[in-house]
């Protein structure tokens, strides 16, 4: 019973390491999980179509690849862009509120007052906390930006998480298109390429899912369960629409 004792303080500490770990890197972590989601999906999508089409492996790898880099591409330039967008507007309004505290800074002083007399702050203990916030300037901002306008500064880098993205999409997106590259590499041909192709496809989905109920803090379970029904539901879709496309044409 002591043993156990001695030994709690340490898995808490240990506990909050890993999630000091995770919330450290949660916004690139978060990027991965949703870049490899689109990347599998989509390309998963892309050869249950062809499959239903009954395409050759060399044209599903073509298909499958040219996905790959295009929408891999596409995306990773969005996210950065994003990314980019939100810290030039926090930039943009940190300068305002710089600005405002040089040149009216009673103003801002009252504002101050206002917002802390909101959460129940009064009298003397109301004058102290304005005192502390107005007496350093880059706090005084920093109070403004988060109270004010709910803006927080994000740590994050826009390039970086634009090359997370772009990684994430094609490392999980290339999982259902191995089976494929085996079947071309190899001079044994396989009849069951798009079953084994399911198979890995729905294990990285759960691996994904797993990830990805950290990331969101909600049920492995159902995090699981979210993304293979999205897959599926892709691939289902696809597959008739190729399939019918095939009979149509053919």
């Amino acid at each position: 019973m002591l043993s156990k004792n001695l030994d709690k303080p340490h898995n808490e500490n240990r506990l909050h390491q890993q999630k000091g770990w995770m919330a450290k890197w949660q916004d690139y972590i978060g990027e991965f999980v949703y870049g490899g989601i689109d990347g599998s999906v989509t390309t998963f999508a892309v050869v249950a179509g062809s499959a239903g089409a009954n395409l050759d492996s060399s044209v599903i790898i073509i298909l499958g690849f040219a996905n790959l880099i295009a929408d891999g591409f596409a995306m990773s330039v969005g996210s950065y862009l994003s990314n980019k967008s939100e810290k030039e507007n926090y930039e943009k309004h940190e300068r305002i509120e710089y600005w405002e505290v040089d040149n009216l800074p009673e103003k801002e002083k009252e504002e101050i007052r206002e917002i802390y007399q909101a959460k129940g702050f009064e009298g003397e203990l109301l004058e102290q906390v304005v005192e502390v916030i107005t007496a350093d300037k880059d706090r005084w901002v920093d109070v403004m930006m988060k109270e004010e306008l709910n803006m927080t500064k994000a740590d994050k880098s826009p390039l970086a998480m634009g090359a997370m993205t772009f990684v994430s999409f094609v490392l999980v997106g290339l999982i259902p298109l191995v089976s494929y590259v085996w079947d071309y590499s190899s001079d044994e041909a396989s009849q069951y390429l798009f079953k084994i192709s399911i198979v890995l496809t729905s294990l990285a989905f759960v691996g994904i899912g797993w990830l990805k109920s950290y990331v969101a803090e909600t049920s492995r379970i159902r995090s699981i369960s979210e993304t293979l029904f999205l897959g599926a539901a892709a691939a289902i879709l696809s597959y008739f629409v190729g399939s019918f496309l095939e009979q149509m044409i053919a």
